[in-house]
């Protein structure tokens, strides 16, 4: 499988490579001080870390809904927990336009998965040579994530990662199909990241807001690695009760070496 290389670490080589952060950005502090628990946790279990959080999140299901803050302020503060705190960051665009601004701050540019199939975005995001890591959509079978993934390479970019985080299933229900790691690690010989927090989410559960099982988190992370996923992907909050987005399916940061540990000792026994 393809590796790529990220600072002084390789994604999907030999360590399980962990994406963790706020859903949306809330502020400076809580932004600093999540990214360095984090950082100290990996660091203490020999994992591979890089800093989540989204400066605006378009894909809200209310005009009220929290949204992050904004493109300017959001991109200065992921600046300076990058300078500050020396990790790689991972943030998401929504325009074509916002690619070459957000490349400037970013190691990594996040398709949405409700945007995964937007050409434009997709060609914008290559032309910055950056990691770009494509959220599977929600109403895509994994095979179809090869044509989606040919778009950043016939833009002339190698570099991609291809998140899964389960299939609509239903009504405001969404489920994971594991055979899609495999699937889409042998059809593409990319890595795969697996969303564990987003994949235990009910959408519009709250009528106006999505909600989520949180209880499942851990063991969807257990069962992704174990099928071969090289990358987790965690929304992460010091309170998640008080989260200004996502709240019902993120982890609190004090739960996270536990979960953190287990899967890094799947790994290593799978790997």
């Amino acid at each position: 499988m393809k590796t790529i290389k990220l600072n002084d670490f390789e994604i999907a080589k030999d360590k399980l490579t962990i994406i963790a952060g706020p859903c949306a950005m809330e502020g400076e502090e809580i932004t600093l001080n999540t990214a360095q628990r984090l950082k100290e946790i990996c660091k203490k279990l020999d994992i591979n870390f890089i800093f989540k959080t989204s400066f605006d999140k378009a894909n809200r299901s209310s005009l009220n809904s929290y949204r992050g803050l904004g493109l300017k302020k959001g991109l200065e503060i992921l600046a300076e927990v990058k300078n500050k705190l020396n990790i790689p960051i991972v943030t998401d665009i929504h325009e074509p336009s916002q690619a070459p601004i957000v490349a400037n701050v970013a190691d990594i540019i996040q398709i949405p998965a409700f945007l995964c199939r937007q050409t434009d975005l997709l060609v914008e995001a290559a032309k910055t040579n950056k990691i770009i890591n494509i959220k599977k959509g929600q109403f895509l079978s994994p095979y179809q994530m090869k044509s989606i993934a040919q778009k950043v390479l016939d833009s002339g970019n190698d570099k991609v990662l291809i998140t899964e985080r389960g299939a609509s299933f239903g009504y405001n229900n969404l489920v994971v199909d594991f055979r899609s790691i495999q699937i889409i690690q042998e059809d593409l010989d990319l890595p795969v990241v697996f969303d564990a927090t987003h994949s235990v989410q009910i959408p519009g559960g709250n009528g106006a807001s999505s909600s989520g099982e949180r209880r499942f988190v851990k063991s969807l992370a257990k069962s992704a690695v174990a099928m071969g996923a090289k990358v987790l992907f965690f929304e992460v909050h010091p309170n998640p009760k008080c989260a200004l987005c996502d709240g019902d399916n993120m982890l609190a940061v004090e739960n996270c070496e536990e979960t953190f540990d287990i899967c890094n000792k799947i790994f290593k026994l799978v790997n």
